[in-house]
């Protein structure tokens, strides 16, 4: 790869393996890199350590979702769902995968439902997908949404599946009748409303009853049975990917800083990062020997991070 596409290189998506010894992400090209965390956290690590061990043109265009079952890495591009067997890519071998197709443009954002062993696509068509993971088949869509689908979380004791879009909604879906059952518009409440960034919602995050969502509307905590917004959070630009980890929220977005909020609403710190602005942030919780939190962006670096404080070192594509 030549410095032309280095420079312009942004990586959208990360997994870690279900072993959690490696982890996998995705650039705007179409390509997947798997690197090996045992051997970029053993202390006699170089910088050949934090190449990868293997990377791989998976799709035609950009990869914006990946996603590790029990056994498979899913990437997803335009209209086609690809799965990679871990224990090949493990051993440096991508065999061609097994690919389902899905005639819509830009797939964003996948997630599995652990009761039915069932894939939820959401993507540029403005509905979501539910694929069953035994037969590859999709058995059903979701409708509702007028505008592309960028983010989807499941909250899995209550059987519900969120999403949220491009139309500025976050819709709340009962799994199991495949209703939409509840219709939040974010950007209508004024606390979260900038009007500047516009509407849409980029991420999305639940535990159990609570949910973080943002984008255009400032980054804002919801109490999911209220449905009301507790905390909104005084951060600049659009959030692309936000997590709860323990009494914190950890956001990523427009500017190169891994934001650390507080439940209540303050921003702890902002903690600096290689890419000039970020895309997705990750959390190793698959082996505790490799726990460690990875965040890329518009690079072809991927910062890793083993205590939250600072950048341990980077990974490169």
């Amino acid at each position: 790869m030549g410095p032309v596409e280095l420079l312009h290189m942004s990586v959208f998506s990360q997994s870690f393996s279900p072993c959690g010894r490696f982890l996998a992400a995705s650039n705007n090209y179409g390509e997947i890199a798997v690197f090996s965390l045992s051997s970029s956290l053993s202390p006699e690590a170089t910088g050949i350590n934090q190449k990868p061990i293997l990377t791989f043109t998976a799709h035609e265009g950009p990869i914006f979702a990946l996603l590790s079952t029990d056994a498979h890495l899913l990437s997803a591009g335009n209209g086609e769902i690809s799965a990679w067997s871990w224990a090949e890519l493990a051993k440096r071998n991508c065999f061609p995968p097994l690919r389902s197709s899905l005639e819509i443009p830009e797939i964003n954002d996948m997630i599995v439902n652990c009761r039915d062993n069932s894939l939820a696509v959401g993507g540029g068509d403005n509905n979501i997908h539910i694929m069953d993971l035994e037969t590859g088949v999709f058995k059903s869509v979701l409708q509702g949404h007028t505008d592309y689908i960028h983010c989807l979380s499941m909250r899995e004791r209550e059987g519900e599946l969120l999403s949220g879009g491009e139309d500025g909604a976050v819709r709340i879906w009962d799994c199991r009748t495949g209703q939409s059952v509840h219709r939040l518009e974010v950007y209508k409440y004024e606390e979260c409303a900038r009007p500047q960034y516009g509407k849409w919602i980029s991420c999305l995050t639940t535990d159990s009853d609570w949910m973080l969502c943002g984008g255009g509307p400032s980054l804002s905590l919801w109490h999911l049975r209220s449905l009301s917004p507790t905390s909104i959070f005084p951060l600049s630009g659009c959030q692309r990917q936000a997590m709860f980890y323990q009494d914190l929220i950890l956001s990523v977005g427009e500017g190169h800083f891994l934001s650390h909020c507080l439940l209540g609403g303050d921003v702890k710190s902002l903690i600096p990062c290689s890419p000039p602005s970020l895309n997705t942030v990750a959390l190793n919780t698959n082996s505790t020997e490799h726990r460690v939190l990875t965040v890329g962006g518009s690079s072809d670096q991927i910062d890793v991070f083993t205590n939250l404080s600072y950048k341990a070192f980077s990974l490169s594509f």
